[in-house]
């Protein structure tokens, strides 16, 4: 998508800040990516409530922006990978709607052939490498990811998401050791959306800053707007250009939230409705709508047109999902092991 340069500004950590003014053509990208993902969500809480989905969900409503921004400042072939909020996620990276609704409802035509649902998505072709369940598990793998390309002398970078709860594992300080000792090209996101759960940040790391995680291991770091998602694509052109260039990881700290709770048996109760409305007033879908309208890029006739094509997406997906078969019972040992690598498993 076509954007401009317009200035460089200076932060307080001393990195260098591109600020870019966006094409048309990006905003009205952005708009109907997000909004995509926000009626997708909204579909299958729906359809959690009707027993359609079952076992875990984890709802991305109102964090939309980060895979947004993140998706334009990237390429197809750089790798992401995430958390168990992650239905948002492979739709960025370019899974269709059908295999993320067909994974939510258990089918074989899901992007993990059934056996992952909610918190296991996975799509390789599209460089998109879950969806882990494990809090924390997914940030030495995104290390490992990074080392991979680095050692095949590609210069894709990749992103590892993670909650603001999960800086709370060991597992993120060695995997940010080693990135750093290495000088991997990761990127790691902490979309802090300010509760792991129920328990808020303040409650659980005398660090508040999350952010400044980062600044033992020397590791460049910034908070970025993570409801805004001009803000979100100016700090991942910086983190990913610094990664690409081979200068090692970068840490962003994506101040979003999430206006439902934890998963979808989570009421919430442990914030109050005026916090909740005062960040919906930020929302990051009705900032880009905001723009097309006031710069003229969009009649109400455009946008509603978008708003068609984008329910039209979701129902389809629906259909295609409750019209898909059940994984044979024969799959279920298979993926389990890659039995041609290692000879001495054997079936019995």
């Amino acid at each position: 998508m076509a954007s401009t340069k317009v200035k460089t500004d200076t932060p307080t950590n001393g990195v260098a800040k591109e600020v870019t003014a966006f094409s048309k053509e990006q905003y009205l990208k952005w708009y109907e990516d997000m909004l995509l993902m926000r009626r997708f969500e909204e579909r299958a809480g729906q359809l959690y409530g009707q027993q359609k989905i079952k076992g875990f969900c984890h709802l991305y409503i109102g964090q939309e922006a980060v895979v947004a921004g993140a998706m334009s400042a990237t390429r197809h072939a750089d790798a992401w990978i995430t958390a168990y909020r992650d239905h948002a996620h492979a739709l960025g990276k370019g899974t269709s709607a059908r295999a993320v609704m067909a994974e939510l409802y258990a089918k074989a035509t899901g992007c993990s052939k059934g056996k992952g649902g909610s918190m296991h998505m996975f799509d390789s072709a599209n460089n998109f490498y879950g969806g882990h369940g494990i809090v924390g598990g997914q940030i030495p793998l995104g290390a490992g990811i990074a080392f991979a390309e680095k050692y095949k002398g590609t210069d894709n970078v990749c992103l590892c998401s993670m909650g603001d709860g999960a800086t709370r594992q060991g597992a993120l300080h060695e995997a940010f050791n080693m990135a750093m000792l290495w000088k991997l090209p990761v990127i790691f996101i902490i979309e802090n959306n300010n509760y792991a759960m129920g328990t808020s940040v303040s409650r659980t790391s005398n660090v508040t800053d999350l952010q400044k995680i980062g600044l033992s291991y020397d590791m460049p770091s910034a908070s970025v707007d993570g409801m805004t998602v001009e803000a979100v694509h100016n700090a991942l052109d910086i983190a990913v250009k610094h990664a690409r260039a081979g200068n090692g990881p970068y840490l962003l700290e994506m101040e979003t939230y999430r206006y439902k709770g934890h998963s979808m048996s989570d009421p919430a109760k442990y914030r109050t409705k005026e916090e909740v409305e005062s960040y919906k007033a930020q929302d990051p879908i009705e900032k880009v709508l905001k723009t097309l309208l006031d710069n003229k890029w969009a009649s109400q006739e455009d946008i509603d047109a978008i708003n068609l094509r984008v329910n039209d997406v979701v129902e389809d997906s629906v259909q295609f999902a409750e019209a898909s078969p059940y994984p044979d019972a024969s799959e279920l040992y298979k993926d389990v092991y890659m039995q041609d690598d290692y000879p001495y498993i054997v079936e019995n």
